[in-house]
């Protein structure tokens, strides 16, 4: 192709899946609330078998179905992954998400490394080539433990669990291509904006037409 005819082209790109995870009280949730709050993403809202939430809403923090429409929907292919946890069902629906990315609408989904290990592992190498990961690390569990703490959402007893969980999730960093260690809101979202933009422009992702 000659140079000309190059620069008469236009450059497009398929959309890119962000996927966040980390573990409770790193500021995974704080992070992905303000990145709602822009036109930058449209956010992937995950399924779940679990009863709401007080003050959740469906369609908006998950979509609440039962068991059956669950299994349903796994027997149908419908998921790009799902999994059993606490004895609920979680899932992420695979055509919203397709439909987005091909349209060239970037998504952002929050979900735990069990789910993200799910969608990395995934047979379409279309989403597996969207992907960019990104594992948002505390500095420490006793950096942890103070801001669970400070939430004074869960008991003594709660907290440990959490710390626990904690402690075996942050062993799987090194499978996300990025990994930012917390520090502030401000901090992480900048770095988090960083990652956007260098990821939006990487040659491999531009479509010439």
């Amino acid at each position: 192709m000659s140079r000309c005819k190059i620069l008469s082209n236009k450059f497009s790109r398929y959309g890119i899946l962000f996927v966040v995870s980390a573990p409770s009280g790193a500021g995974k949730t704080t992070l992905c609330d303000a990145l709602r709050q822009t036109p930058d993403f449209v956010y992937s809202v995950s399924c779940t078998t679990r009863p709401p939430r007080s003050g959740e809403v469906d369609g908006e923090d998950y979509r609440f179905l039962s068991r059956d429409d669950f299994l349903a929907r796994v027997k149908a292919g419908e998921f790009l992954e799902h999994a059993k946890v606490h004895e609920h069902y979680y899932g992420t629906l695979r055509q919203p998400l397709i439909d987005n990315l091909k349209k060239g609408v970037d998504v952002l989904i929050d979900i735990d490394t069990q789910g993200a290990a799910g969608i990395r592992n995934c047979g379409d190498p279309f989403v597996r080539d969207a992907l960019t990961d990104v594992f948002i690390m505390p500095p420490n569990l006793e950096e942890l433990r103070r801001r669970l703490t400070k939430r004074r959402t869960e008991t003594a007893q709660q907290i440990e669990a959490r710390l626990k969980t904690a402690a075996r999730e942050m062993k799987h960093w090194r499978d996300y291509r990025y990994t930012i260690i917390s520090k502030s809101m401000e901090e992480d979202l900048q770095k988090f904006r960083q990652i956007m933009g260098a990821e939006r422009i990487l040659s491999r992702r531009l479509i010439l037409q």
